[in-house]
């Protein structure tokens, strides 16, 4: 199978500011995820995506990785995007420490095993996911009863259309995961591999 419907660019093709920061990210997974060659034949784009996936994914402030994780793959579930789900489940793996959870979301994310706050910021990711003319203030009041703040709340909403708009251009290209994604949390990591790198994207 192809890996994408359009042509694919790869590392030494990108511009040098680019090969900088996806190489970085290249050196501690040990290959280079298939959206940053998929975007990088329009390098403003992939500075843009790049740049906004950080500011939401790298905070520091209130959701845990783990749970930021948890909204791309349960966004992803709903868009049936398999890159996403494949790239990021990984990385939930990795993060939440918990071999099966990133399987169930995937899966089936109403229906997963999950605590309180967890099923909050799922179900809020899923209202905006699926039904984003029905999202109103009765979603924001579940989020709130549940002990989300509202600058949580506001993470988990921009976290979720960030990854729409990534499902859809994972259509769009039918993109497919790095093979190595299906095993990243599966089995130990090598020495040199950094744990929990932002691979995915």
């Amino acid at each position: 199978m192809a890996e994408s419907r359009f042509p694919l660019t790869e590392l030494d093709e990108l511009p040098d500011d680019l090969r900088e920061r996806v190489g970085e990210i290249a050196s501690k997974s040990g290959f280079v995820p298939n959206i940053f060659r998929a975007l990088g034949h329009r390098p403003a784009e992939l500075r843009a995506f790049l740049d906004y996936h950080d500011a939401l994914m790298e905070r520091t402030e209130g959701l845990s990785k783990a749970e930021r994780e948890l909204v791309v793959v349960a966004t992803s579930a709903a868009n049936f995007c398999t890159y996403c789900i494949v790239a990021h489940g990984a990385l939930l793996r990795i993060r939440s420490k918990d071999p099966q959870l990133a399987d169930q979301v995937a899966a089936n994310p109403w229906q997963a095993g999950l605590d309180p706050r967890g099923r909050a910021i799922a179900d809020l990711a899923l209202a905006l996911a699926r039904t984003p003319e029905h999202f109103g203030d009765a979603d924001i009041a579940a989020a709130r009863s549940a002990g989300l703040t509202d600058d949580e709340i506001w993470d988990v909403g921009s976290i979720a259309a960030l990854f729409a708009a990534s499902n859809r251009l994972a259509h769009l290209t039918a993109l497919q995961p790095n093979p190595e994604f299906y095993l990243m949390g599966r089995i130990p990591r090598s020495p040199e591999a950094a744990p929990g790198t932002s691979a995915a994207h």
